[in-house]
């Protein structure tokens, strides 16, 4: 069962680097820290709530910096802050995220020390040169190494993977795919590559030096990477940035959905779906049927993925039924 996640950002505190693709406005902005206090006030808040699975373990997060290049004081204050409700078993664990580069020989026991069970990886990408055309400033082989040292120190790694960055092809995003499988993350995010104002990625853009991906490319590309994941069990827990004003906002170009993770997820059914129906074209009386509540998933927008699939020919003689006894995300063709 997954954890219930009590979050927390620590917006872009610790980042040692300026990623092409980071909205530098938002840096040089002003931002207010998550302080101890707030932290105390968020968790007994939680706490206090009702919880629709009440049995699930409790998890404090912090997002969106460079937990491990924060300074050791700051460290310990917001882990400082989570001690008491871990030391009598309110929370269970916690979660940061930070770059592969940041993990020296000590990080591991510190953190594990402290509660830390899961640490996420900003990877992004597992090729040398994406990752210097990006900005990121570390290689492949620190990746290696930093999931290495946590894992040894016992902890769940888990990894960010961007897709359509400069310079990134196909076939090397898959590649990358396929390479991170074998460091054996606990759980992966996959995000687009977004143009938003204020990044070096927006001049790159405007110079024409740089072009997103368009929507159906990312979508396709990100399906891919995920059947790779699915295939060995590693579980994607996010598909796609969170939908919001502020992102919107100052959105330039890039292949932004705020359903960009039900496209990649509706791509995938459809996949599913065309190769079982290619199986048994030509069969007559056949009968098509999925969950009641996999209906919008699979139609796609605009009804997309029948039109598709009556294009190919593949739904002549099937009728097609929504099961509303039927398990989610399964298939079943049938002669009837």
């Amino acid at each position: 069962m997954s954890p219930y996640i009590i979050p927390f950002f620590i917006v872009h505190e610790g980042c040692p680097y300026r990623c092409i693709f980071c909205d530098q406005r938002q840096i040089s902005g002003s931002i207010t820290p998550v302080s101890k206090q707030s932290i105390i006030d968020e968790i007994e808040a939680r706490l206090a709530a009702p919880r629709r699975n009440p049995e699930s373990a409790m998890q404090v997060a912090f997002y969106g910096g460079t937990f491990t290049s924060l300074s050791r004081s700051r460290q310990d204050e917001l882990l400082g802050a989570v001690q008491p409700y871990l030391n009598v078993g309110k929370i269970q664990s916690i979660r940061i995220s930070t770059r592969p580069d940041e993990i020296d020989s000590g990080t591991a026991e510190y953190l594990f020390e402290r509660g830390v069970r899961l640490v996420e990886l900003g990877v992004q990408s597992m090729d040398s040169n994406v990752l210097e055309a990006s900005g990121r400033g570390y290689t492949p082989e620190q990746v290696e190494k930093g999931f290495e040292k946590l894992q040894n120190g016992g902890m769940e790694v888990g990894a960010q993977l961007m897709v359509g960055l400069p310079g990134e092809t196909t076939i090397g995003a898959i590649a990358g795919a396929r390479h991170l499988v074998n460091l054996k993350p606990a759980c992966v995010r996959l995000y687009p590559t977004l143009v938003v104002g204020g990044s070096e990625l927006e001049k790159d853009y405007t110079s024409g030096l740089y072009r997103p991906l368009s929507l159906n490319h990312a979508v396709a590309l990100t399906t891919k990477l995920k059947k790779i994941f699915d295939e060995h069990g590693i579980p994607v827990i996010r598909i796609g940035l969170q939908a919001g004003k502020s992102l919107e906002d100052n959105l330039v170009a890039g292949p932004y959905h705020p359903s960009f993770g039900e496209y990649v997820k509706s791509r995938m059914l459809f996949l599913r779906v065309r190769a079982q129906l290619h199986a048994q074209r030509g069969q007559a009386n056949l009968q098509l049927s999925l969950a009641a509540t996999d209906e919008s998933l699979f139609r796609g927008p605009g009804n997309c993925n029948i039109k598709r699939l009556n294009t190919l020919g593949l739904m002549d003689g099937v009728e097609l039924k929504f099961n509303l006894y039927q398990q989610r995300n399964t298939v079943q063709i049938e002669r009837v």
